[in-house]
């Protein structure tokens, strides 16, 4: 699928003065909300999507600053505020009761809203957690060069302004297990949206939610061991970045989990193993 057959299924709501892209596929009753990574978009599932409607009413956005939402230069792209829009969003749509999915960016998003969720201050009802591929431990985590390159506040902006296709390609290929997996033309559509709509101008301020992880640290890894919503843990197993190491501390923390490992795939396995992902998610 073209990023652009993937624009033309969803649609644009504003929140907070932004227009936020968002996709919301299927008829079932049950909702299954998704918070994707960096730094992608919603077109990650643009191949499971298909099979998750088939179950759930399926909802994704784009993060601002991320794929076809609104990219504003004088804005924070703080974590906290990428939850911010995630509720209001949710609330425009009057969604009651979800399973939220969170895969890499989208996990420490999704703790967040853990946090707010224990402390009672928000109104929806969060069925089950779903969590894929995130360094919420970032201690734990091996992040790439250019992930530490752009989270730099002296070196962020100066490399963002430098970074090109073939180095998004480089980076993308080098955290999937089977490289071929990660094809030119799909790569070229995420490159896309990364760019679309002054993209360049604030890539390296997407890239601060890494000092968040640590700044929030307690806050987050603190809600993820008191929560008691039922949680998967799928997670590929070959991720060169968020490691396995993290699943496997996660599954000793948090209360009410199980862990569903996934041999020979990369940190996009909904891309790169994108039957096996869906399964587990939909039957684990």
């Amino acid at each position: 699928m073209t990023s652009q057959e993937w624009k033309n299924k969803g649609n644009f709501l504003t929140i907070k003065n932004q227009q936020v892209f968002v996709i919301d596929e299927g008829n079932s009753d049950k909702t299954l909300v998704i918070l994707h990574g960096y730094p992608t978009s919603s077109y990650d599932y643009h191949k499971v999507l298909p099979e998750l409607s088939k179950h759930y009413r399926v909802i994704i956005h784009d993060h601002l600053g991320f794929g076809f939402s609104d990219k504003p230069i004088h804005y924070s792209y703080s974590l906290i505020e990428q939850a911010d829009i995630a509720f209001l969003l949710w609330k425009q749509l009057k969604l009651q009761k979800v399973t939220l999915l969170a895969h890499d960016y989208g996990t420490s998003v999704a703790t967040e809203i853990l946090a707010r969720y224990t402390t009672k201050l928000v109104n929806i009802e969060i069925e089950e957690l779903v969590f894929c591929n995130g360094s919420m431990h970032i201690e734990l985590a091996n992040l790439r060069l250019i992930q530490k390159l752009l989270k730099n506040k002296y070196t962020g902006k100066f490399v963002g302004s430098l970074t090109n296709y073939p180095i998004f390609k480089r980076n993308m290929r080098n955290v999937y297990f089977n490289k071929s997996k990660a094809t030119d033309v799909e790569l070229q559509e995420m490159w896309e949206q990364l760019m679309f709509n002054g993209g360049r101008k604030i890539i390296h301020k997407l890239s601060n939610y890494i000092n968040e992880r640590y700044f929030f640290w307690h806050r987050w890894i603190g809600a993820l061991k008191e929560t008691q919503i039922p949680t998967k843990i799928i997670w590929a197993k070959n991720d060169p970045v968020a490691v396995f190491k993290i699943a496997e501390t996660l599954a000793d923390e948090v209360p009410n989990n199980k862990l569903y490992p996934i041999e020979n795939s990369g940190h996009f396995p909904m891309l790169e193993t994108p039957e096996e992902w869906c399964s587990l998610v939909l039957n684990g």
